[in-house]
This record gives C-alpha cells, structure tokens and sequence, in this order.
C-alpha cells in the first residue's frame, strides 16, 4: 500500500488518539486538528498531499458541512467523510447533497475505519484484482467453446460475454487483461468467419436451420407484437453495434424498461445498402431487385441506395397484416431532420407503427476514417463506445423518446449492421468497375487470397443482384480489410485501425434487437 495522508478534524481529537495509532500501526499518515478553520487551511497547504479528509459534522465555530464546502472549493476531488453523532435525515441529506464521500456514526470503531479506507483509496485495486482473477476463470471457458462445434445461438452468448468483459475490463481499467482479451476476441472473430463461410448459402436458402436475419427481422421479431390498443416504435440506429447499445442501455432505462433483449444476423453484405433495404422489404436484395426494379440500384449505379425505404415498408406491412394497420416512416440524417422529429413525435404517435431510421452512428465511423480529430476522439474500442453515449444522451432521438415516454408505448430498438475495427490489409486486384468498399467488393476478374474472404461467384446463391454476368462477391473476414496494390502502403497506413462494415465478423454481423416498453 502506498503512503496515504488522512486530514482527521474533530474538535474531541485527544479522545481519538487510540484510533489514531491503529491507522498509524497500519501506515497511514494521521494529521490531527481541532477545528475547521486548521482543516481548512491544512487542505490549502498541503494541496494534493492529503488523500482524504475525515470530518467531524458538529464542531465549534465553523461547522462540518461549512468546512467541507469550502474544502471541496479547494479541491472538489477530495474524498471527505463525515463523522456524526447526529442522525437527523435532513443533516444527512446535506452533507450527502454536498457530495461526501461516505458518513460514518459515532462512535466509531477502528474496523469501521478501516473499511471506509479501503473503499475509498484501495477500491480501484481490488476491483482491478478481482476483475482480473474473474476473467482469468472465463478466458479458459471462452477458450474452449470457441474451438468447439458452436451453432449460431451459440456464437451469440460468446458475442456476449465477449462485450461482457470488455466493458468490465474498461471499466476497473484492467489494461493487462484488456490486451489479452483483444486477443481472445480477435481468435473468436477468425472462428465465426469460418462458421459464417460455412453455412451462410444454407441459410439463405433455408436449407438448414437459421438464426432471424435481416430481411425476417420485422416480420419475425416487431410485427407479430404490433397491436392496435398499443402504439409500436421501431428506431433503427444505423450500425449500432451490441456493446454501444449496453452503453447507451442504462441510459434509456431510465424511461423505458427493458423487456427483451434478443439479436439477430446481418445479412451480407453487412452494409445499409444491403441490411437495412432488406430489414424494412422483408425480402433479400436479388428479390427486391426482383418485385421491386425501380427500388434498387447495384453498387455501380448512380443515385442513393436507400432512398425507397419507406416504399418498401408500406409494402411488407400491407403484405403481413390481414387487417390494416396505420404505419409511418421517419429519416433523420441531418439536424434539421433531428429538429422536425422533436417537434412531430407526438403526431407520429397517431400511428399504430412508427419506423423510425436515426443515421449518426455510420455517419461517425465514416467521419472518424477521415477526420483526424475524431480518430483522437474515438482513438480505440473504449473511446468509441464513450463518444457513441455521450452522443446519444444529448441526440433528438433520446429527446424525442423522452417525450413519448409519458405514454404507453412499445418500444423496439435495432439497427442494420455493425462495424469492426480493420487491422490487417489484403490484397485484391479488379477492374474500375470493382466496388470500393474495404469489407466487401463486388467485380469482375476479381484477384484475392482465398483464404481472407468469402467468395461467392454466383451471387443468387446469396440472393444477391448480379451487376454483370460475371459478378463475383468477396467478403473480408475477421478484422482484414482490402486494398489495391496501387499506393498499398499509403493506404495500408491510412485505413488501418479505422472502423469499416461489409464483411464477417461478430461486430458486423451479430445485431442487437431490444424490446422495451414505456414505465
């Protein structure tokens, strides 16, 4: 333990000279005064030496709470706790008001003492500790099933616990572990590649059993709980991945209680384009290219890629239920856009079903890629998680379902695809035709290495639209991303530990879908 200095005033302070010898045997350092005004200036003198202060509430002269305001004028950080013999609720709800640390009754025992210490100054230790020994236990258990024969159920729970533990490794800063679970996520992503490469055909094709993917997702997993009595939003959070949403979790749970939490698989490519044009078609891309020629565009057609969405959605509603429903699609992608859905939410709520698409997060990736002070910003998988909720909590979306919160409403929150931290280049040679997408490329004369992708040479068999007759789909695996042998290095160094979406991994392909309901 280090050297820790304890400001102890109480104008009875002889009394407590034997509770101060059991602090000095256990090597803290005691400094001993009588009164608020010596507290006071001790903290002034002493500035940054002193740990933490203990404060008698009832002293002559100036009181308690009167010296810890001045004290935390001082050094607002400064950890006080208030020793009282008075137990009056409004004398606690003022300290606490005035942001003590911890309150203790007198008269106090030496193990009292001791145990406020270690939660005050060792607390990030044993937190640190404990955390670490925890996820020493698990790394084994993580091990071994992701080397096992996991189904797509499976590989969600990992997913999971993956986000599980970097959130508590974050959180008690147990950088060590943070580096060795990087590496365990990195090993499950190279798995779920090659689980994904090995059945994602059958899936489409329902020839085997599938997880609810993009296209099944409304009709699977919103619509069946659309009831007329109750008023259903559905908000889609483009690329939202699931360790963003238990950021922002506790946060919307505060108005709206959690009902379900359950997921489901992006289809590929896991781009907007692709995943969110299905999610609201309920259809897979070669069908709406199919039933619906003027609400598609391929990669290499001019226009934007999403802009029938709501075309789309009237048309999976009016095909689900037998008696109509009143449905509304909102786009908000810009802060005007933001503005106009405050202003109208209540109106939306005329609706039985409100599809609601909030594009932030895509656009945040995309501009952390270019933009060097956001890559300061969001410079790893922590901060990026940190912006994303410090975004959220002051974005129109929280202020609008905020004012809908009043209202008995059925809350579902999604989103389309996530996104992976790229690290590792690889090589793929095509024509000017070939998409530019880092996670995905569609061409003709592709030229890549087998092993970093998932080829698909006929693309109906993915369901995909086929630009060309000899259109050949590749999707990057676990954290690669493709680049030209033109400018390699360049751009190796531009794009590397830049956010992208396409291809397979955990992050991208495995999407929360919460139910909640208004409280």
């Amino acid at each position: 333990m280090e050297n820790v200095t304890i400001l102890w005033a109480d104008d009875e302070i002889r009394l407590l000279k034997p509770q101060v010898m059991f602090l000095e045997k256990k090597g803290y350092t005691v400094i001993t005064v009588s009164n608020g005004h010596d507290a006071i200036e001790e903290v002034e003198e002493k500035l940054g030496e002193i740990d933490v202060v203990f404060l008698d509430e009832s002293m002559p002269g100036i009181s308690g709470l009167d010296t810890l305001a001045k004290i935390k004028e001082i050094m607002p950080s400064l950890p006080v706790v208030m020793i009282t013999k008075n137990e009056e609720e409004g004398v606690m709800e003022q300290a606490i008001g005035s942001q003590i640390s911890d309150y203790l009754i007198k008269p106090v025992n030496p193990v009292q003492i001791l145990t406020t210490l270690r939660k005050l100054i060792d607390s990030d230790r044993l937190v640190r500790e404990q955390t670490a020994t925890d996820y020493q236990q698990e790394f084994r258990k993580i091990f071994t099933a992701i080397n096992g024969r996991l189904d797509f159920h499976e590989w969600s729970e990992i997913y999971k616990k993956i986000v599980y533990w970097e959130l508590k490794l974050d959180e008690s800063k147990t950088t060590n572990m943070s580096e060795i679970l990087a590496t365990q996520k990195n090993e499950a992503n190279a798995e779920f590649s090659k689980f994904v490469s090995n059945h994602y055909l059958d899936w489409v094709n329902k020839d085997e059993d599938a997880p609810v993917m993009s296209h099944d997702l409304l009709r699977s997993m919103v619509f069946p709980d659309v009831k007329k009595d109750v008023k259903t939003v559905f908000v889609l959070l483009d690329n939202l991945r699931y360790d963003q949403w238990k950021m922002i979790e506790p946060i919307v749970s505060e108005y709206y209680r959690v009902i379900e939490e359950d997921y489901f698989y992006s289809i590929l490519p896991t781009t907007t384009q692709y995943s969110r044009n299905s999610i609201f078609a309920g259809l897979m891309p070669s069908e709406i290219d199919e039933y619906y020629p003027d609400w598609w565009l391929n990669d290499n057609e001019k226009g934007g890629k999403n802009q029938y969405e709501d075309q789309l959605l009237y048309e999976q509603v009016r095909r689900t239920f037998r008696n109509p429903i009143k449905a509304g699609y909102v786009k908000v992608t810009n802060t005007n856009a933001g503005k106009d859905l405050v202003d109208n939410i209540h109106n939306y709520m005329q609706n039985d079903f409100t599809a609601i698409v909030y594009n932030f997060i895509d656009m945040l990736s995309h501009a952390r890629t270019e933009m060097d002070i956001l890559k300061e910003l969001a410079s790893d998988e922590k901060a990026y998680r940190s912006l994303t909720k410090s975004w959220f909590i002051h974005s129109p979306i929280w202020e609008a379902l905020k004012e809908i919160a009043d209202k008995d409403i059925q809350l579902f929150i999604a989103t389309d695809h996530g996104s992976i931290r790229v690290s590792q280049p690889s090589k793929v040679v095509g024509d000017r035709e070939t998409t530019t997408n880092l996670r995905y490329k569609v061409g003709k004369n592709l030229q890549y290495d087998r092993r970093d992708v998932l080829d698909v040479r006929d693309p109906k068999k993915a369901k995909l639209p086929r630009p060309n007759v000899s259109s050949t789909f590749i999707f990057a695996k676990s954290d690669r991303f493709f680049l030209y042998p033109n400018n390699y290095n360049y751009y190796n160094k531009y794009y590397d530990n830049t956010f992208q979406h396409g291809g397979i991994s955990l992050e991208e392909v495995i999407c929360p879908i919460i139910k909640l309901r208004s409280r």
